[in-house]
């Protein structure tokens, strides 16, 4: 039964995740963390966190890695076919629906629209987990004290090196990690 619920989760999350990986976190959120309850919140974001530093798509990533940790190397495969099939399929009707009309201005107007949906929706996922990260919960607490000024501090040291200097981000990542590592075992 675990299975036939990952296989139809994970293809909603790639039937209905329009824009790539950072627009599916919050349909995957929503169907690993909300909806099922196999995941914690602090889980997903872990989960997130390797997906996006591992090769290949995120979303797929984290299907592999969220079918992993809910029914081990079968429950990775099925989550990974799931969050794929749809998007192949969609993809092939597309490409054959688009060679035919890829003149018409109904065509380019729908791509038009869906642009500004797409950034909402990465927008969405970037602030949820920079709430969970600052804060330590999903939401904005009513009582803002709680604030982790370590997350806070690499957060903005993280944008500052990557605005100023355009360091590439993958060392940016690792050198966030070094010092999420050395910083909470020092301070308390």
């Amino acid at each position: 039964m675990i299975y036939m619920e990952l296989l139809l989760s994970f293809i909603q999350i790639g039937l209905f995740s329009i824009g790539g990986g950072y627009a599916a976190m919050p349909l995957i959120q929503h169907q690993v963390v909300d909806q099922h309850s196999w995941l914690t919140m602090t889980q997903f974001a872990d989960v997130m966190t390797i997906a996006e530093m591992t090769p290949g798509p995120i979303a797929v990533n984290a299907a592999t890695f969220t079918g992993i940790q809910i029914a081990g190397i079968p429950g990775a495969v099925i989550a990974t076919i799931g969050c794929i099939l749809p998007s192949c399929v969609i993809v092939l009707l597309l490409a054959f629906v688009y060679y035919r009309c890829r003149g018409l201005s109904i065509i380019q107007g729908i791509l038009a629209g869906l642009r500004p949906a797409v950034v909402a929706m990465i927008a969405s996922a970037g602030i949820s987990l920079i709430i969970l990260s600052f804060y330590g919960q999903r939401t904005l607490p009513d009582d803002l004290s709680s604030l982790n000024g370590i997350s806070v501090l690499i957060f903005a040291a993280a944008l500052l090196i990557l605005r100023k200097w355009k360091i590439n981000p993958i060392y940016v990542m690792a050198g966030a990690g070094a010092a999420g590592v050395v910083l909470y075992s020092i301070l308390p």
